[in-house]
């Protein structure tokens, strides 16, 4: 993104009322394709959103069906899931319900005995219990054993959930779900508790009742960081309207848990919540009983809500100590495997737990840079896996490739979980394997770092600072952005319990704390680097400071710098204000020539930001 370029959007900004960003977050911006005002301006102000009725053809069903049951003070079960999502949505329902004058009871499967969603063992109980209307929340749409039984016992169903729709879709008496809205629908990033913050808000502005509405909100902000959901459409307006009312919530369970995760006197923004509060809520999901979080964010008593805020501290530091050992195992047995290490890392073990191998294969995904499946034994001679990919491994597409050798599997590109009987995981892990061959023989062997704005670090301040905030909240679909600056001299370094990296970085006369986290390179470096990291704000025992996370780390070049593009290799350098690229058979390039075709031009602008020519 050329000057010019900047200096007509700066100008349609400011002629479009829009206040002016700095240079550096408009290439952000340009480069994401935001490359008009009107877009730029939805993405810092998105329009309210639109009337829900008009979305979702199941509302109002659902509006009619609750509204009988708050006036008839009727018995609901409200049907959740074992996540983050699942437990703010469940209490979320079960608060306002309850405020609106049902008598809402929550009902979440046990992870390790029951699985995941509803199953007919929960129908059977509630209808013995005399339940008459159940809703599901983050789940319900592939349910179908148990929804045929509802309809055996004249239960009625309203189904709220976001996972993949089924061709046929099972009984029910109202669905809401993203996919059913229209096309481009701002409502189409809704996780589970966004559906359930829908109908709930909803119900009561039908009702004239606006003594829920808080509460919605502060758990939709909650359980929408927790479960990553993009954060566009209606997710970021409501986000942006919500954020700042969680400091003060009304909900005695959230102030409890804000207390115990030391965010008292802090704001509390999207970092905050997926960072502090987010880990505390899935612990328990991951190894306690969920109905632990409906209680704490559904309590109105303040005692009763320290003492469940402590529990949930409790269960975090255990899955903390769990992934640590877990980790240091699985360590081991890669440094074991040495050079007969797999490009796939499938790794088991029986004791492993079930609840947290997700998390261990996410960071072993960090350090390795390849897939991971991480295998905990599931009893009857079966294992359970978490499997976690870098950026283009298309998790769910290889495990249907495997699909004859699996007894289940599920997920998306990133991450998915299958069972898989222990005697064909030898033949599994092949077949895993040479996939990832081919995976990594198009990509190459390092993992790419794409910082997307060139920054001195004399341009990072408290001025600088704000004006990023005004991008966030940062998240699915909007990232922090990731910038780099080139030729900084390392002033101290300092390796710290952890293996964390701590760096003093000087450049300009600008000098910045900067942080790698769980460092795997060189102890000691000695000379000029370029850095790319993402920007926050450090907060440490009552001071405050812009800090650096760095995402990647390397030696300044000096001459040439090669470039790899599949398999193939690319070797550029300077020659005064221009650019050069010569290719393996030692043909060169130059970015002032004219003419070259989209492949080229796109070589040297990567050639151009390699060098620290361009922004």
């Amino acid at each position: 993104m050329g000057s010019d370029d900047l200096a007509s959007l700066a100008a349609a900004l400011r002629e479009g009322g829009v206040p002016e960003l700095p240079p550096e977050l408009l290439v952000v911006l340009h480069r994401r394709g935001l490359e008009q005002w009107e877009a730029i301006a939805g993405l810092l102000d998105p329009a309210p959103a639109p009337e829900a009725l008009d979305h979702f053809p199941g509302l109002e069903i659902a509006l009619l069906r609750l509204e009988q049951a708050c006036r008839l003070r009727e018995g609901v079960a409200i049907c959740g899931d074992y996540d983050a999502d699942g437990m703010t949505s469940t209490a979320l329902l079960v608060g306002v319900l309850r405020r609106l004058g049902a008598r809402p009871q929550a009902a979440i499967p046990s992870r390790m005995a029951d699985g995941y969603g509803l199953n007919p063992g929960m129908v059977e109980r509630l209808a013995a219990e005399g339940l008459r209307l159940l809703v599901t929340v983050d789940n319900g749409v592939s349910a179908r054993e148990a929804l045929e039984r509802a309809q055996s016992l004249g239960v009625e169903v309203i189904l709220t959930d976001h996972h993949s729709l089924p061709e046929e879709l099972p009984p029910h008496l109202a669905l809401l779900h993203p996919a059913v809205t229209p096309e481009r629908s701002p409502y189409r990033g809704l996780a589970g508790v966004g559906l359930a913050h829908l109908l709930a808000s909803s119900l009561c502005r039908r009702l004239g009742r606006r003594d829920g509405l808080e509460i919605a909100q502060n758990l939709f902000c909650i359980g929408t960081i927790a479960d990553m959901a993009p954060l566009h459409g209606v997710n970021r307006r409501w986000l942006i309207d919500g954020l700042p009312g969680l400091r003060h919530s009304p909900l005695a369970g959230l102030r409890a848990l804000q207390q115990i995760a030391g965010l008292e006197d802090v704001p509390l923004d999207a970092e905050a919540v997926g960072f502090q509060l987010a880990p505390r809520i899935n612990a328990v999901g991951r190894l306690g009983d969920p109905l632990l979080v409906v209680d704490l964010l559904t309590t109105t008593d303040a005692q009763r809500a320290q003492e469940l805020a402590r529990a949930c501290e409790v269960l975090n530091r255990q899955r903390k100590e769990l992934c640590q050992a877990i980790e240091a195992e699985a360590l081991a047995l890669l440094e074991a495997d040495g050079e007969r290490r797999s490009t796939f890392l499938l790794l088991a073990q029986s004791h492993w737990h079930h609840g947290v191998i997700g998390i261990v294969a996410a960071r072993l995904v960090e350090r390795f840079g390849r897939p991971v499946a991480l295998l905990a034994g599931d009893g009857d001679g079966r294992l359970r896996a978490s499997v976690r990919a870098p950026k283009g491994f298309a998790v769910d597409r290889s495990l249907a490739a495997c699909a004859d050798l699996l007894e289940h599997f599920g997920g998306h590109p990133a991450a998915g979980g299958f069972t898989v009987r222990a005697e064909v995981v030898a033949r599994l892990h092949e077949r895993l394997d040479q996939l990832a061959e081919e995976w990594l023989g198009e990509r190459g062997s390092t993992l790419p770092v794409e910082p997307e704005a060139l920054l001195p670090l004399e341009r990072i301040d408290e001025a600088f600072w704000r004006q990023l905030q005004r991008l966030e909240p940062f998240g699915i679909g909007n990232p922090a952005p990731i910038f780099w600056s080139t030729g900084c001299r390392i002033a101290a370094q300092k390796v710290l319990r952890g293996g964390h990296l701590q760096l003093q970085l000087e450049q300009g006369g600008r000098q910045l704390r900067a942080m790698a986290w769980r460092w795997t390179g060189e102890q000691q470096l000695d000379r000029p680097v370029d850095v790319a990291y993402r920007i926050r704000r450090d907060r440490w025992q009552g001071v405050e400071r812009l800090q650096l996370d760095l995402v990647g780390l390397r030696p300044s070049p000096e001459g040439e710098v090669m470039l790899r593009r599949g398999q193939r290799a690319y070797w550029c350098r300077r020659r005064g204000d221009s650019v050069v690229v010569r290719n393996a058979a030692g043909r060169e390039v130059m970015d002032s020539e004219t003419d070259h075709p989209p492949y080229v031009r796109s070589l040297l602008e990567e050639a151009a930001m390699a060098l620290g020519l361009a922004a």
